[in-house]
């Protein structure tokens, strides 16, 4: 249910807070106060795009904030799919900030994106735009109404039978690409049969690439090494009178005969000795490196020649050895397709036969089911149809077989009415007016509401076009479907505002020299002199308010009886 809206800042409204109630919640206010404002920032709170210049001070922060109660396990398991947790009091909280042309969505105090704001949307809130009921003149819409109003046992097939599709969609698509004539076939295979020859011959070994790679480069560089550790063998050896090792052996000898004179010479004759025997060391294994430096010229040309191979076959058929290894797998797989051309295309023809019979199976149950499902929707709609005051009227679903299945399967199918006693069923898209459609979507939301987890339902102006008796029809409507679910709705009507249980009007108003927008929720007196307003227009006579009063008696009288 949604508990609270808060706007601040957008378009004539400067700072509005609005607690919502459950059931039948009516707004109400004269024509340009701001009522599709108010309808405007609930979509906003929803994750619709935001006009540039929707703050209206563009210095100053705008904040639309949608507060929910949410009791539904159901629902919070699915917003729970998608990214959201909630809290310990059962309250989800979407807000958006807009600044300086940017905007940061939360919701219960994380960030996330429009999209996200949108995901969690539609498992909350219903919405009837204006005009929606034109999309019932749209024959595509017909299927997405059954879908969803079938979704717990429709939707799995639809998912089974887009795997079946994406299955033979892929194997027509692997059919057309083997498709060629002989000739192409034999160049073809040429061509395959060179690029196997030229990486086989190759015997590309893993990891050979890496370690020709590290031998080049100790090749190619080994001629500055060598000058470089001969000068510090030369420093730290044995063969010149200056280098470490002669200087360390006089040392020694020095201190040999020396320490027995005193104790802690033998120490440090002990230390020296180390020194001497690690410097020994060093050079024995720097010489050993020296020599292992010296390489044959046509060691590093064939080292060279074999890498320029590996490099070339990288430049053609993969960034590495073990992608070439992959790539040539492929084409061997190619060429056995190629060279048994006609056994493959059968074998592929005999998997396309299954799975377009499989595809078809499912798709077959699909419009099963979904005949099934439009038998009970149309039912339904045909029962809310006459509480609307639609007399005797006929409504059913036409189903049409289409040439090729889709991923969505075979059917074509739309609604079809019949109004009038002795008329035949026409397709909705080509009778309706547009009263009729408002009450007839109407009919199709309170069924749909009734299979959805969808608490709150919002209505902007679902009264177009209609008057008098079918006006009552729409009101006692909305207060059943708001016994079951809080329904917000904005209306012109008296017939329907006198059917609420909860009453807001919105102003339009100048201060400080600017026009602002305000909300307010009606206590039962000004609830009744919104209707006599409604009723007499601009000027509200004693009659006009006792009327008004007949007209809430007599819509708390209806609601008893739908009890």
């Amino acid at each position: 249910m949604l508990l609270n809206v808060h706007i601040k800042n957008l378009a004539l409204i400067d700072d509005i807070s609005v607690d919502f109630s459950d059931k039948l919640n009516i707004i109400t206010g004269e024509t340009g106060a701001g009522k599709s404002i108010v309808i405007g920032a609930l979509k906003i709170g929803m994750g619709a795009k935001l006009p540039k210049d929707l703050p209206r001070n563009p210095d100053i922060e705008g904040l639309c904030q949608l507060v929910f109660y949410i009791e539904d396990k159901a629902v919070w398991d699915a917003l729970s799919d998608i990214g959201i947790c909630g809290n310990d009091e059962n309250e989800l909280i979407i807000t958006r900030r807009i600044l300086n042309g940017r905007t940061i969505n939360t919701i219960n105090d994380e960030i996330v994106t429009a999209a996200k704001l949108k995901e969690a949307s539609v498992l909350l809130v219903d919405m009837h735009e204006q005009h929606e009921q034109q999309t019932l003149l749209k024959k595509a819409e017909h299927l997405k109404i059954l879908d969803k109003f079938g979704k717990r046992i429709i939707e799995p097939i639809k998912n089974e039978l887009k795997e079946k599709y994406n299955i033979y969609s892929r194997l027509i698509m692997e059919k057309e690409a083997l498709s060629m004539d002989s000739g192409e076939r034999l160049r073809k295979l040429e061509f395959i049969k060179y690029e196997i020859n030229e990486i086989e011959s190759a015997k590309l070994k893993i990891g050979e690439d890496i370690e020709l790679e590290k031998l080049y480069n100790r090749m190619n560089n080994s001629k500055d090494i060598i000058e470089a550790s001969s000068q510090v063998y030369d420093a730290t050896g044995y063969t010149k009178g200056s280098s470490a090792g002669n200087e360390i052996s006089r040392a020694l000898i020095c201190l040999k005969n020396i320490k027995h004179l005193d104790d802690e010479l033998s120490d440090i004759y002990s230390q020296l000795e180390s020194i001497d025997a690690l410097l020994n060391d060093f050079n024995v294994g720097l010489k050993d490196y020296i020599q292992s430096m010296e390489f044959d010229d046509s060691l590093f040309i064939e080292t060279e020649d074999r890498l320029d191979t590996i490099n070339k076959l990288k430049g053609k058929y993969g960034k590495t050895v073990e992608e070439i290894n992959i790539y040539l797998d492929e084409i061997k797989a190619e060429y056995e397709r190629l060279a048994e051309y006609d056994y493959y295309i059968e074998e592929l023809d005999k998997k396309l036969s299954t799975a377009y019979k499989d595809m078809m199976s499912v798709a077959k149950l699909l419009s099963k089911t979904r005949k099934e499902q439009a038998a009970i929707l149309c039912d339904n709609i045909r029962n809310a149809l006459e509480e609307l005051s639609f007399m005797q009227v006929k409504f059913d679903m036409v189903f049409d077989t289409l040439d090729d299945c889709t991923s969505n399967g075979i059917d074509d199918c739309y609604f079809v009415i019949s109004t009038n006693v002795g008329e035949d069923l026409r397709p909705l898209y080509d009778v309706a007016s547009g009263g009729e459609l408002s009450r007839i979507m109407l009919a199709i939301k309170s069924c749909m509401a009734n299979e959805d987890n969808i608490d709150t339902l919002i209505f902007d102006e679902i009264d177009v076009g209609i008057s008098g008796r079918a006006a009552q029809k729409v009101a006692e409507k909305l207060a059943v479907i708001a016994k079951s679910h809080q329904v917000i709705t904005i209306t012109h009507l008296p017939q329907i505002a006198a059917m609420a249980d909860n009453h807001y009007v919105i102003e339009k108003n100048v201060a400080s020299n600017k026009t602002v927008t305000s909300i307010e929720r009606l206590n039962n007196d000004g609830a009744i002199m919104e209707l006599a307003r409604l009723l007499g227009g601009a000027e509200i006579t004693d009659n006009s308010v006792l009327a008004a009063k007949e007209m809430k008696d007599m819509a708390e009288k209806t609601k008893i009886h739908h009890n």
